[in-house]
């Protein structure tokens, strides 16, 4: 009698779910800015999105207040470099005049009246020094301020122009001429590059998930369980959400079939 040895792969324990495709991520863009809506590009309801802005929120005065930062920034700016000039040749004065001042006070020769005159016109020198040191510093702290202002606006007026490239449009929630505010809701994206499927498992499906096999409306597939919840669900109570993320169908919210089975190889 011959012996044959050979692997059969039994199927058992097969769960059945049923779950609504949808896009990998949608997403509710909100105002970050104040201002009247110019426009919206209803054209690209239901298409993919690209770098052009498809809302507009007015920044005209954004525009013209940034462009008087940058002028008073140059005018302080070329200021500074000015006074830089004049403190340099204030400090190689204020050299020379300490040295003076030394020679002058161990000439026995001069009275104390020339001296204490020495004196002050140094104490002045020095102060003239300072005093342009001190305008140079507040000269920078405006600068600076400014430069903080020119960023603030630059991120006003870019936020302004709502992009969402690669998203497709699936909702506008503002129309033009409205007014809005920050957080104001003003388009629903969705990212379909991939689908996702959220199923609700059992405690005991959670057990040996490694051995676990998808079936998708009944076809074995490659997919794997992602983002397995260990906390049950607030809604579906003694539940736990695992995502499936999938190739993107031709079209989202269908319902498929999915079943969890458990696969394992026996040698006879």
């Amino acid at each position: 009698m011959l012996s044959l040895l050979f692997l059969l792969s039994t199927v058992s324990f097969a769960k059945v779910y049923y779950a609504r495709v949808t896009p990998y991520e949608v997403r509710t863009i909100a105002s970050t800015v104040s201002g009247q809506v110019l426009y919206t590009d209803e054209n690209m309801l239901g298409k993919k999105l690209s770098n052009k802005a498809f809302i507009k929120i007015d920044d005209a005065l954004n525009r013209d207040e940034l462009e008087s930062v940058r002028k008073k920034m140059s005018y302080l700016k070329s200021t500074l470099a000015t006074n830089e000039k004049i403190l340099k040749n204030l400090k190689e004065a204020l050299v020379r005049k300490k040295e003076n001042f030394k020679k002058i006070m161990a000439l026995s020769i001069k009275s104390k009246v020339e001296k204490d005159k020495e004196f002050y016109d140094l104490v002045a020198s020095e102060n003239s020094y300072l005093s342009t040191l001190k305008e140079m510093n507040s000269l920078k702290t405006n600068i600076s301020d400014l430069a903080f202002r020119e960023k603030q606006l630059m991120k006003s007026i870019q936020d302004k122009s709502i992009v969402a490239n690669g998203f497709v449009l699936y909702e506008l929630k503002v129309k033009a001429q409205s007014v809005v505010n920050i957080g104001t809701p003003l388009a629903i994206v969705a990212d379909v590059s991939k689908a996702v499927a959220v199923i609700y498992l059992d405690e005991n499906d959670l057990i040996n998930l490694n051995n676990r096999v998808l079936y998708i409306n009944g076809k074995k597939s490659n997919y794997k369980l992602s983002r397995i919840s260990k906390i049950a669900d607030g809604k579906n109570i003694s539940r736990y959400s695992a995502q499936i993320v999938m190739k993107a169908p031709k079209i989202f919210s269908n319902l498929i079939k999915i079943e969890l089975k458990e696969e394992h190889n026996e040698i006879k």
